[in-house]
């Protein structure tokens, strides 16, 4: 079996509410073992047999639509993954944590994409972007309450969907997952 971690978008934001026990109690009943929490947002930590993380997205995704009739793109990652969006993000540790965010896409973008977002987001001279493998490293300069850089303008550039955890989220999924390889 291998351990992934389902990043849902649009969980407890904007009137999608889902308790984190609903969402365990979906991944159960589909039959995915070792099921956990971290954080009320929509990051879940589950067992599967191994396969494309595509196809685990699109069932996660269907998932909750049917059961919960919410649409909310589910992205999917190894504890790898999560670790190499800390690594190769070249904006962690030069702001704070909070600040410094990775969205996590649905499929990599292409240069002139990434250079369409780039180009259309020239508002506020301290926000600074950088495309990775799958991912849009961002960080928020002073932070992403007054930003225009919204995740459907991001979508809608990119032409992928995504959902975005700041270093300090990915940093504890990560802790969680080091802390059931230690305890096993």
């Amino acid at each position: 079996m291998a351990r992934y971690v389902a990043l849902f978008g649009s969980i407890n934001v904007g009137g999608n509410r889902l308790t984190m026990a609903d969402l365990r109690g979906a991944f159960e009943a589909e039959g995915f073992g070792n099921v956990e929490t971290v954080v009320a947002s929509g990051n879940v930590l589950f067992d599967h047999a191994a396969r494309p993380t595509r196809g685990l997205e699109e069932k996660l995704t269907l998932m909750v639509e049917d059961r919960f009739d919410m649409v909310s793109a589910a992205l999917v990652r190894s504890r790898d993954e999560l670790a190499a969006a800390i690594a190769d993000n070249p904006f962690a540790g030069t702001n704070e944590d909070r600040i410094v965010h990775t969205m996590f896409l649905d499929g990599q973008p292409t240069a002139e994409q990434f250079d369409a977002l780039a180009t259309d987001h020239r508002v506020r001279p301290n926000e600074r972007l950088a495309l990775g493998d799958r991912a849009l490293y961002i960080d928020f300069g002073d932070g992403a309450a007054d930003s225009k850089l919204h995740p459907r303008l991001i979508e809608r550039r990119l032409g992928h969907k995504g959902t975005a955890r700041n270093m300090r989220s990915i940093a504890r999924i990560i802790a969680k997952l080091d802390e059931e390889t230690k305890a096993s």
